[in-house]
């Protein structure tokens, strides 16, 4: 069971670094504007994520503000998803890994 609730959230990851993505791409802005932000915001959480969240973070942080860091995450691709139109798909991002996590911690899984 915590294989696959592992996997889950690996795919969510990545379905958090499409929606930031997807919501730079889709900006009334001109081309260079959404190239940048379409390639940025995704960078941008991806680093974050490297630094305080990943397995290997080179920013150790105590449970609780780590679970903080990936929430404000989610929290923002959400909102992103809901700016570029998609308000279901959004809500649906953050739902899903607040249930994931919540499966995570019951099961045992450290954060």
């Amino acid at each position: 069971m915590k294989a696959l609730l592992l996997g889950v959230i690996f795919l969510l990851e990545l379905a958090l670094l499409g929606s930031a993505g997807y919501w730079g791409f889709t900006l009334d802005a001109g081309w260079p504007v959404r190239l940048l932000a379409g390639l940025g915001a995704p960078l941008v959480i991806a680093v974050v994520w490297g630094l305080f969240c990943s397995p290997r973070a080179t920013v150790t942080l105590p449970d609780p503000a780590k679970l903080a860091v990936q929430a404000v995450c989610f929290l923002t691709c959400g909102v992103l998803l809901t700016l570029a139109g998609h308000a279901a798909p959004g809500a649906a991002l953050v739902s899903l890994w607040a249930a994931d996590k919540a499966a995570l911690t019951l099961a045992g899984t450290p954060i």
